[in-house]
């Protein structure tokens, strides 16, 4: 929005007003300006939430260290999807294609989280939505998104599958493209979602890996960068930077008060969104084995669940204490800030190797 601005501004009265057409600065802004948001509005939606508590509902079988946050305040994902969207409307060009694919990718996703939430909090159904209706919702939104981008693509790299630490492998999908996009954005949505257990388990994560996208975002979409790193030059998708780092500074912000002890929970209106932005983040920069390594701690999370129901279910016997993962470590007597740092320190490492595919080829 005010991309357009700065242009009238820069053709009719100052050409200073130009430095706003430069992406590393709207990125930067876009990441202060969510971060701004959400340290502002954070404690007006703790309050709000608290007075009509809504508040989180523990599991009588989970780690008896959780009993004691029961009714703290969730839904607090509200406050990252606010932050992203105003930042990303204030600073990104929207007459970019991409903007508006993940912009309202993650907000549909959101939807979906907010009515699951709904339901589990306000209606007192500890069901929330049948787990067939919230992937059928989560499909309809995943396949529409995967739709668009492949009929929007305007040059075949954006619809090849790039492998990293090769330099010219690139497999031509066709319409391939359509399901593994599907997958990649459903699951990262899930992914990120079962992750969501313990105060600052996700969102740190999920900044990290964000920040790092924003990183391949503003390469692929500088032709003369993406020509030296050998990875595939995708125009109009450096734009994308500015939602990045919209993400990063909402994950920030949210941080603040996610923190342990949290006083407030992202629920799934938060954490389904969160993870279907960086699947869709992943897919328009064609990195999507790249986000498979950075989100590593997403993948053993969801793996860990796989694997324990798939053996309950052939053998009547557990893998784990308590699936997913995190829950194990904490029933073997891990205090909870030991998992969620051991976690963090495991996704630096993995996003720093998903980094380095960018020299490595």
């Amino acid at each position: 929005m005010l991309v357009l601005l700065a242009e009238w501004l820069t053709n009719n009265v100052y050409r200073g007003f130009n430095v706003f057409q430069y992406l590393t600065l709207r990125g930067i802004l876009g990441v202060l300006t969510a971060l701004l948001i959400s340290l502002i509005v954070g404690p007006i939606m703790i309050r709000r939430l608290s007075r009509y508590q809504i508040g989180q509902q523990i599991r009588e079988d989970g780690p008896k260290s959780h009993f004691s946050k029961a009714g703290t305040p969730t839904m607090g994902g509200a406050l990252i999807l606010v932050a992203i969207a105003v930042s990303t409307l204030l600073w990104a060009d929207l007459r970019n294609r991409y903007v508006w694919i993940v912009l309202l990718t993650t907000l549909a996703f959101g939807v979906i989280g907010w009515m699951d939430d709904y339901k589990k909090l306000i209606l007192r159904n500890s069901k929330g939505l049948s787990a067939r209706a919230k992937y059928s919702w989560q499909s309809g939104v995943g396949l529409a998104a995967a739709l668009l981008l492949y009929f929007t693509a305007q040059t075949p790299i954006e619809t090849d599958l790039i492998v990293p630490f090769f330099k010219n492998v690139a497999i031509n999908l066709g319409w391939l493209f359509i399901p593994l996009t599907y997958f990649v954005i459903v699951g990262s949505s899930n992914a990120v979602n079962l992750t969501d257990g313990l105060d600052g388990l996700a969102i740190v994560p999920t900044t990290m890996v964000a920040g790092a996208l924003a990183v391949f975002c503003y390469a692929s979409g500088n032709r003369i960068f993406a020509d030296y790193l050998g990875i595939p030059s995708v125009p109009g998708v450096g734009e994308l930077m500015v939602f990045s780092g919209a993400l990063v500074g909402a994950g920030l912000g949210f941080l603040w008060f996610n923190a342990y002890p949290a006083q407030v929970f992202m629920g799934d209106v938060g954490a389904l969104a969160l993870g279907a932005a960086l699947g869709t983040l992943a897919v328009a920069v064609r990195q999507e084995l790249v986000l498979f390594v950075m989100g590593g701690v997403f993948v053993m999370e969801t793996v860990s669940v796989i694997l324990q129901v798939a053996s309950f279910k052939l053998t009547g016997r557990r893998i784990f204490r308590m699936a997913p993962l995190h829950h194990h470590f904490e029933l073997k007597g891990w205090p909870e800030p030991r998992v969620i740092v051991r976690f963090w320190i495991i996704t630096i490492i993995l996003v720093l190797i998903g980094l380095a595919t960018l020299k490595i080829r």
